[in-house]
């Protein structure tokens, strides 16, 4: 770890601002999603999806069309398909490691195909928050919108079914719809999101903090703003430690968020 005298000349520069507005579109994501994850016992299907947008991200690189639509692809056929067999949260356990088994299996078998889909499945794990560009920003801007909008929309039937599965079912809630819609929420954020974060960073970010929030409000409304600020800190404080002690910014990231998470835990442990 390695003092860095002129972090206050790289803090100004347009890559790490870039990387500081991508923080807040980030961290709107992962709070639209993380309290729902959380509730719905779907952790799991967080981290499968990630890594389900693999073989799509490769295979992209073989036919020589966007990565992005690539992975796209697969995160939302990969969230349609558990959404879809994973009708109570008992069976998505099932269907999302099957998805994912299957997904594991080819990306690989395309990133021996070609050295190119090989070093784009490294860039997919770890992505890089400093090397986001403008187009991106504007649509996770866009992206981010839309999210919010479709949230609002179906926000107390989504609650409802997200708290008591089984009441919602009885009371007539499309629970499944419900649910498919909700994985496709969930792949479109980690394809938007992972080329820069990475699959590793996005499942700590969209997780940890709002099961962090979670243990700070019971509130819904509340533990989702809480979440958007536990993700924000992370991020931004992430940002500037790397820079001042130039280290890789996902490690620190990652780093504050747990430790946060872990220090949380420990004081809720203590007033029990």
């Amino acid at each position: 770890m390695l003092y860095n005298p002129e972090w206050m000349t790289v803090l100004q520069t347009s890559f790490v601002q870039r990387a500081f507005i991508a923080g807040i579109l980030i961290s709107i994501a992962a709070a639209a999603v993380g309290y729902f994850v959380i509730t719905r016992k779907s952790t799991f299907a967080t981290h499968a999806l990630a890594h389900i947008g693999l073989p799509g991200a490769t295979g992209a690189v073989l036919l020589g069309i966007p990565v992005l639509w690539g992975m796209g692809l697969f995160a939302i056929g990969g969230a349609l398909v558990i959404g879809a067999l994973g009708k109570r949260a008992s069976d998505r356990e099932v269907a999302t490691g099957s998805v994912l088994a299957f997904a594991t299996a080819l990306g690989l078998y395309f990133s021996n195909l070609s050295s190119g889909a090989a070093k784009q499945m490294q860039s997919i794990l770890f992505g890089s928050v400093l090397t986001i560009t403008e187009d991106q920003l504007i649509i996770f801007a866009l992206f981010d919108v839309i999210l919010v909008a479709l949230l609002l929309i179906i926000f107390r039937p989504l609650l409802f079914s997200s708290l008591d599965e089984n009441v919602a079912r009885a009371k007539g809630l499309p629970v499944t719809l419900l649910g498919i819609i909700f994985m496709v929420m969930m792949g479109s954020v980690i394809t938007v999101a992972v080329p820069a974060v990475g699959t590793l960073l996005i499942f700590a970010l969209v997780i940890t903090p709002a099961d962090t929030a979670m243990m700070i409000t019971r509130s819904p409304l509340r533990a989702i703003i809480a979440t958007f600020v536990i993700c924000l800190v992370s991020i931004w404080g992430g940002l500037l430690l790397s820079t001042i002690f130039d280290m890789p910014p996902s490690f620190v990231i990652v780093t504050i968020s747990v430790v946060i998470w872990l220090v949380t835990k420990a004081i809720a442990a203590i007033r029990k």
